[in-house]
């Protein structure tokens, strides 16, 4: 059986940004997994424009080839580990612009998280897990929150990942195997579909 493909997405673009340390993190964690294939996905280095599209290109293609390269991507991959920073209660808005830029890249694929702020990214999570299953996506039940007692230090040079890892080790264990389920799960799903096609 070949490997699962897994994208660690860091859904934040601003410059200070803490989100590429436990994407690293997570990264490192899932690859230790042999039956998974993990690439890190930067949003910072896609340029993704505002969404402009015409229409989502779950009914025609889009036209703007940044859109485009980025549909490529997401394209390559049977599941997702999402970076979630909570701004304001929700989600930045580069993330939930490069959910929209996609539709049927992202369709009948799980996806977790990892979610940072004052109460864990608990709430950017919840929406992000509501934006999936509109995307036709199978969020998985438990994620990684780390708190902003454990964040800002991390963020000021105070700690490192290293020193908080008892605290997020156990919820990254059960985020990664059901993320790994699912994955299995729908992928052998999409292919049962595309052989039941190609036959009709």
């Amino acid at each position: 059986m070949s490997k699962l493909k897994i994208a660690v997405i860091i859904g934040s673009t601003r410059d200070a940004r803490f989100g590429d340390k436990p994407a690293k993190w997570i990264a490192d964690l899932a690859a230790e997994r042999p039956e998974l294939d993990v690439e890190l996905v930067d949003l910072k280095t896609f340029d993704l424009p505002l969404f402009n599209e015409a229409t989502s290109n779950a009914w025609a293609p889009s036209q703007d080839p940044r859109a485009i390269a980025w549909q490529n991507k997401i394209g390559e991959f049977d599941g997702y580990i999402v970076i979630a920073a909570e701004y304001n209660r929700s989600v930045t808005g580069a993330l939930k612009n490069a959910f929209d830029q996609a539709y049927k890249e992202w369709n009948r694929k799980a996806i977790g998280f990892v979610g940072y702020g004052s109460v864990g990214g608990a709430r950017a999570i919840e929406h992000a897990r509501n934006i999936s299953v509109e995307l036709q996506m199978v969020p998985v039940r438990s994620a990684v929150h780390i708190g902003g007692s454990d964040f800002m230090p991390i963020l000021f040079g105070q700690k490192t990942l290293a020193d908080i890892e008892a605290n997020i080790a156990p919820s990254a264990k059960d985020m990664l195997d059901q993320l790994t389920w699912w994955t299995a799960a729908t992928k052998a799903a999409r292919e049962q579909d595309a052989v039941r096609a190609a036959a009709e």
